[in-house]
């Protein structure tokens, strides 16, 4: 299936932005991120480069390798350090060659620049040159990405070439994925719309013990999302018929027998798909297979979807766990 280009209208934006959300809270402090998941030697590094100390979260690059979808993940993470633009481009300057201080200096102004702290066409003109420097690296078109407003022509240019790169990378497909269900939202409900295609065609290409497995999961996520902040879905998602449909019970009973016979524990990005899924299994009223889900998830809340559309994911989280598990915390 190809990818759907824009019908020329801009949609409305997303009422948070899903492109730069971080990537989990520990359940065990609402107020203490930790957007490196479960990646201990990460939360090693980014704490180190907190106090000063660069040469961890160097190394650490240098280690990561080709692995694309850790790589992102990591220096994804690494971006978010108040100091991480300003470190990088000192390290550029030492080492004028260096992919890894072209890329964080490229996704540290990223993320300046969805903050609205840095100018976007100096971010994207970073982009650009970390992938001059590293031609087969996806993670600069995926700090493109992460700019891009809406799914039009240019997004999908950028994300068929991290398909080039990394054909199954894990976090431009959900970027993807949020982009396009935001198309057309306005007009309501619609079980045929284009994000779920786009999702199951995602899905069908990936080898079968791909992760991507899990996207329509995060197609329905990302689709009641942009329902929800428009006032076309009820802002309690359990509530919603958007979860009970014959569509989303098949691609919800698909995903989690997939998550039975796969289950990884080596993916970076395996907690993102776990909370969407166990998310999913709580709005369809299957707490037993959300208890399963929470328990492997233990402490790693990830904001979206559990925030969809304004809650706050902590609370949300621990309730829904609360309820599956059936256990009580004050």
């Amino acid at each position: 299936m190809p990818l759907p280009l824009t019908d020329g209208r801009a949609p409305a934006p997303p009422h948070a932005d899903v492109r730069d959300v971080p990537d989990a809270l520990d359940v065990r402090d609402a107020h203490d991120p930790c957007d490196a998941l479960d990646d201990v030697e990460l939360v090693a590094a980014r704490a180190a480069l907190a106090q000063g100390r660069r040469q961890p979260a160097r190394s650490l690059l240098a280690r990561t390798g080709d692995d694309w979808d850790r790589r992102g993940h990591r220096i994804a993470v690494l971006a978010l350090d108040p100091h991480a633009a300003a470190w990088a481009g000192e390290w550029l300057l030492a080492e004028p060659d260096s992919a890894d201080a072209a890329v964080l200096l490229a996704l540290a102004r990223v993320r300046g620049a969805l903050r609205g702290t840095h100018d976007p066409a100096a971010a994207r003109a970073a982009c650009r040159d970390a992938a001059a420097l590293a031609p087969a690296d996806p993670t600069p078109w995926l700090g493109l990405l992460r700019l891009e407003r809406d799914a039009g022509a240019d997004a999908v240019r950028i994300f068929e070439e991290i398909r080039i790169r990394h054909r199954d990378h894990h976090h431009a497909h959900h970027l993807m994925v949020a982009l396009l269900a935001e198309r057309r939202a306005a007009a309501g409900p619609d079980p045929l719309h284009e994000v779920y295609d786009f999702a199951a065609w995602a899905a069908e290409q990936a080898p079968a013990d791909s992760p991507l497995v899990i996207l329509p999961i995060v197609a329905h996520a990302e689709r009641y999302r942009a329902l929800a902040v428009r006032g076309l879905a009820p802002a309690d998602p359990a509530t919603a018929p958007h979860w009970r449909d014959h569509r989303c019970r098949d691609v919800m009973k698909a995903a989690f027998d997939w998550w039975l016979e796969w289950e990884h524990d080596d993916h970076p990005r395996r907690l993102v798909d776990l909370n969407y899924l166990a998310h999913a299994k709580v709005c369809e009223g299957r707490p037993a297979e959300a208890a399963a889900l929470f328990h492997r998830i233990g402490d790693h809340v990830t904001p979206a979807p559990w925030s969809y559309p304004d809650r706050d994911p902590y609370a949300a989280f621990r309730a829904a766990r609360d309820r599956s598990l059936g256990t009580g915390r004050p």
